[in-house]
């Protein structure tokens, strides 16, 4: 199939802009954002109109199935291909859900400090998961250990009691797109910043803080 898709998306002043995808790209898409969800260590910006775009194209795909002769190679070829997209699709969205049950509370005070127009790591369900998440897991602390606890003991702060996303962890990156004079910060007290170039299609090992940026514009693609 080599039909367009429009794909609406945002550009670097936050206004709308309609990007025209084929099929193929719009897997490729779905694909990368897939890699990068794996391997960053923070949740990452929400790409929920590639999800819906690749639910509606496996839709259409299995329609066209179905009127496809009995038999025919290309029909076993198609859902093979099919059975990869859904498993790379499940994939992404079942390590979001991973990360939000992780990272709960320090995803919903991201969202509640965020700037108005500043994109969001969540989309409006994932939203409404990690607030239903937050309340039952505040319900469950109550009812199982802090009711029978002193009454200045009684409340916990989640903020605190959960852990962090570790954005000093390493990542392994492919550079998409060169770039210049990335700064990155020492590692101990008796090192100084140093600032280095990422040629185009080079790999590297570097702390996701210094490349967070470039992963969430697209110039690097995690590996």
């Amino acid at each position: 199939m080599t039909e367009e898709l429009d794909l609406t998306g945002q550009d670097s002043d936050a206004g709308s802009e309609e990007v025209v995808l084929t099929p193929a790209e719009l897997i490729e898409r779905l694909e990368q954002a897939w890699m990068n969800e794996k391997f960053a260590p923070e949740l990452l910006e929400s790409k929920s109109e590639i999800v819906e775009c690749v639910m509606e194209q496996l839709d259409h795909m299995e329609e066209n199935l179905r009127r496809a002769k009995k038999g025919d190679l290309k029909v076993s070829i198609h859902r093979m291909e099919m059975e990869r997209i859904r498993y790379v699709l499940s994939s992404y969205l079942r390590c979001r859900l991973m990360k939000i049950e992780k990272f709960f509370p320090h995803i919903l005070e991201k969202e509640k400090t965020s700037r108005e127009g500043e994109l969001s790591s969540l989309s409006p369900e994932e939203l409404v998961f990690a607030k239903q998440y937050m309340a039952n897991t505040e319900t469950y602390l109550k009812n199982v250990a802090l009711k029978h606890m002193p009454p200045n003991l009684q409340t916990v702060d989640l903020l605190r009691s959960v852990p962090k996303p570790d954005l000093d962890s390493y990542v392994f990156l492919r550079v998409k797109e060169r770039q210049e004079n990335i700064l990155v910060e020492p590692e101990t007290d008796e090192q100084r910043d140093y600032v280095i170039d990422l040629e185009e299609g080079s790999q590297h090992l570097i702390r996701y803080k210094t490349i967070a940026p470039l992963v969430a514009s697209g110039a690097v693609q995690l590996i």
